[in-house]
């Protein structure tokens, strides 16, 4: 074959490039073919255009596939969110019951304790306003205890009947009561004063201790609220809550006033077995009175707290009780008396202390019955105390107890006048009467 025509079959002309020389090969044959010394054509353009067909489907599947799968993750990205406010709204309600648990059982004062529900009520609940009313079992009346978010004050003059208004539906059905609309639907008494605070939604919820109805939780909206199963069961927590401080408060003012009453029995008691011994004793006859009112007011100027106050008193009143065992042959002799019946005598504050200390609620009242005769210098009785080793309830009594049995009138001798009594009382401190006590005294006594 001639040299031309050799190169003309293979495409190629001398003095042509490789690039130039495939752009004169047939279409079929630049497409993806062979050159090993032939040409051989691997797929043909039906072939391409189906293959271009199929990854194109297969392109939008993936992209399809992809579709779904981020709506999927923002499904799930949205589902974990939900599950994480769902979550701290758990937390946060436990917290809040926790918090009232604790003022349950740490706090003894009712309204803080009411306050505190309220402010967990209005704040996890979605609620403009709350009062919480008490049931007067007396008079079967609805009363305010306690409120937050109200401009004015006169829902604190709030007086429900039982059977009237929505609040008072609550608390004889023992059912939660809500209005959406309260101005459409009426049959509060306190409408007008809702309408003026702005207020829409209502709900009463009864608060029931141990069966019994202790109040209503009332809870006011200024927009109507769609509640749902959560909320509502949180609200029932919250209301259970609220009952339990509410009874537990109730049994502490019972047991409160059942001590106290039982208190002034206890001092009732005492004040008889005292004026018992005056009865007995003529010649005495109001001078526990006196010398308890000034013991008191001694014990006070040197600072004595009140709790401890309280069994000085009992024990000034009771600081000769011991004379009850001694006979009427020694107590009301007119005469002195014998070294024998001045022993008997001297017993007394021991009966005081045999008699009083089996008594657990006079016990802490014990230093004055049975030390008021010891002396400063160690040379009173029954036991020969000395100076600080003498209590202190018993030092203070002895100076007030000194200075009325010389002021009184006694069968064999008139009373002292005060400035006798003071220089006698002077006379005695470091010796039978504690000094730094006379001076209190006496100042107490010149400024009165």
């Amino acid at each position: 074959m001639p040299e031309k025509n050799r190169w003309l079959f293979r495409g190629y002309e001398p003095g042509t490039s490789l690039s130039a020389t495939r752009n004169v090969l047939p279409r079929e044959h630049r497409m993806n073919g062979r050159v090993n010394g032939t040409l051989k054509p691997d797929i043909t353009s039906s072939e391409l255009q189906q293959r271009i067909a199929e990854l194109e489907g297969m392109l939008a599947e993936r992209e399809l596939a992809l579709t779904a799968a981020q709506r999927r993750e923002e499904h799930l990205r949205a589902a974990l969110d939900s599950l994480h406010e769902r979550t701290v709204r758990h937390y946060r309600q436990f917290q809040s019951l926790r918090a009232v648990n604790q003022a349950i059982t740490a706090c003894l004062d009712l309204r803080l304790t009411l306050n505190i529900v309220l402010n967990h009520v209005t704040t996890h609940l979605d609620i403009d306003a709350a009062t919480i009313l008490l049931l007067n079992p007396h008079t079967q009346t609805l009363e305010y205890a306690a409120g937050r978010g109200f401009r004015s004050t006169q829902m604190q003059h709030a007086r429900v009947r039982l059977g009237e208004s929505y609040a008072g539906r609550a608390a004889q059905e023992r059912c939660l009561v809500s209005v959406d609309n309260v101005c459409h639907e009426g049959g509060c008494a306190r409408v007008s004063l809702m309408e003026e605070e702005g207020l829409t939604a209502y709900y009463g919820v009864p608060l029931i201790a141990r069966g019994q109805v202790k109040g209503v939780l009332e809870l006011f909206r200024h927009t109507p609220l769609m509640p749902d199963q959560e909320w509502l069961d949180f609200l029932e927590a919250l209301s259970r809550h609220t009952a339990l401080a509410l009874d537990n408060a109730e049994l502490f003012d019972r047991l409160q006033r059942s001590n106290d009453e039982l208190l002034q029995a206890y001092d009732a008691t005492i004040e008889g077995w005292a004026r018992a011994l005056e009865l007995r004793d003529a010649e005495t006859e109001g001078h526990s009175r006196r010398v308890t009112g000034l013991t008191m007011m001694l014990a006070r100027a040197m600072g004595i707290g009140e709790e401890e106050l309280v069994h000085i008193r009992r024990g000034a009143i009771l600081h000769d009780i011991g004379k009850m065992a001694i006979p009427d042959a020694i107590l009301l002799k007119s005469g002195p008396l014998t070294n024998e019946e001045q022993a008997i005598m001297r017993q007394h504050p021991v009966y005081a202390y045999e008699w009083l200390s089996a008594v657990p609620f006079l016990q802490p009242a014990l230093d004055i019955p049975y030390c008021h005769h010891e002396r400063w210098d160690g040379t009173g009785y029954p036991r020969g105390l000395k100076s600080e080793d003498i209590p202190l309830a018993a030092r203070i009594f002895a100076v007030v107890d000194v200075w009325d049995a010389l002021c009184s009138d006694r069968p064999y001798r008139k009373g002292w006048s005060a400035p006798q009594v003071q220089d006698y009382l002077r006379a005695q401190a470091g010796t039978h009467l504690d000094p730094h006590i006379v001076r209190i005294f006496l100042q107490m006594i010149e400024n009165t």
